[in-house]
């Protein structure tokens, strides 16, 4: 099982141990974990390009999460292609923080997070009841 993380670079640097929690928590649960911006560094004019990379990620992906504390375009992108083409969307957001009301309506699952080990027990959680049934 694969799971396609849509995060921005500057919020990746930002909840850095958010990331590793969720990266233990996939591990896990047997699932690889895919950080877009990890393995493709933005490069100015090269837009269109990596949105086409992203999409043939998440053609090969289970399932989106959506790290939502910050939001950013290109998660609005990727949350809209994956639900196009019918992947399950997982909503991430530190609870303290402002939600996004849309986003959060188009995703199929939420979990708002106090700190990182919160956000590895409801995410482990999940992962083990609750997606496979999906």
């Amino acid at each position: 099982m694969k799971a396609y993380i849509s995060v921005d670079s500057e919020t990746r640097k930002t909840l850095s141990k958010e990331i590793i929690a969720l990266g233990m928590a996939m591990s896990t649960a047997n699932v690889e974990q895919f950080i877009f911006v990890d393995k493709y560094p933005f490069e100015a004019g090269q837009e269109a390009e990596l949105m086409q990379k992203a999409m043939k990620e998440i053609d090969t992906s289970n399932f989106i999460i959506i790290e939502a504390t910050k939001v950013n375009v290109t998660s609005c992108i990727e949350l809209g292609y994956a639900k196009a083409k019918r992947k399950p969307v997982v909503y991430l957001q530190k609870a303290e923080a402002d939600t996004n009301d849309l986003l959060f309506a188009l995703s199929n699952f939420h979990i708002l997070y106090s700190s990182p080990k919160d956000l590895y027990d409801q995410l482990n959680e999940f992962l083990k009841n609750v997606l496979p049934q999906h």
